[in-house]
């Protein structure tokens, strides 16, 4: 039986290579070149066989994968995709490929509505999304970013309609704040390390957030 995990079960769970970044886990394995990194995707192929696979993303210096479960009303991680992290770990040591857990991220588009149902049909017309749910569409693909229709109250009808959520390593959170706000962003609210809620100097709003303390 699949059993779901928090994030913190998976990171408490010693797979030193992947983050949780949003609701899926992800790594980035440094290749040093194309021929290298499609080799290694290929020895991934060969060496599991759990009828599920990660994605990939494969580029000239590496290679980023990532697990996530959807389906059957699961929008997360399982002990599957844990079993497969080990495995993927296990397959890049066997072939001396670093991981750099600092390289990874997620990226969110969330919308603000006070009734998100009346604007979603529009979103997904136009990006050719698919529902997850009654306040998420994603790309059928798994290309593009998710979004997220968040229920707004009319008390706050005049807050930003759409921002940029930014998912980073919790060893990771830190850092990325102290960058933003020295290349001119400012410091909206704290919630750190669950998030932070910044804008750049004309206003635009982004929500910088790690999965510590959402559990």
């Amino acid at each position: 039986m699949t059993t779901k995990l928090t994030p913190r079960e998976f990171h408490e769970a010693g797979v030193a290579d992947w983050r949780v970044v949003g609701d899926g886990a992800c790594a980035y394995f440094r290749t040093g070149s194309f021929p290298a990194g499609v080799g290694f995707v290929a020895a991934i192929g060969e060496a599991i066989d759990a009828g599920k696979y990660p994605d990939v993303d494969l580029r000239d210096e590496g290679v980023t994968l990532r697990l996530v479960t959807i389906g059957a009303g699961l929008w997360g991680l399982t002990d599957d995709d844990l079993a497969l992290a080990w495995r993927i770990s296990e397959v890049a040591a066997e072939m001396g490929i670093p991981a750099d857990p600092s390289a990874v991220q997620t990226v969110q588009v969330t919308v603000a509505a006070h009734l998100p149902a009346d604007v979603m049909p529009f979103w997904k017309a136009v990006l050719g999304y698919k529902d997850l749910g009654e306040e998420d569409l994603i790309d059928p693909h798994r290309r593009g970013a998710p979004f997220w229709f968040q229920p707004l109250a009319e008390s706050r009808r005049h807050r930003s309609r759409i921002h940029v959520d930014v998912f980073v390593p919790p060893d990771q959170g830190e850092s990325r704040l102290a960058a933003a706000i020295a290349a001119g962003g400012q410091l909206r609210d704290d919630r750190g390390p669950a998030w932070w809620t910044l804008a750049d100097p004309v206003g635009n709003v982004v929500d910088l957030a790690t999965q510590d303390g959402r559990d």
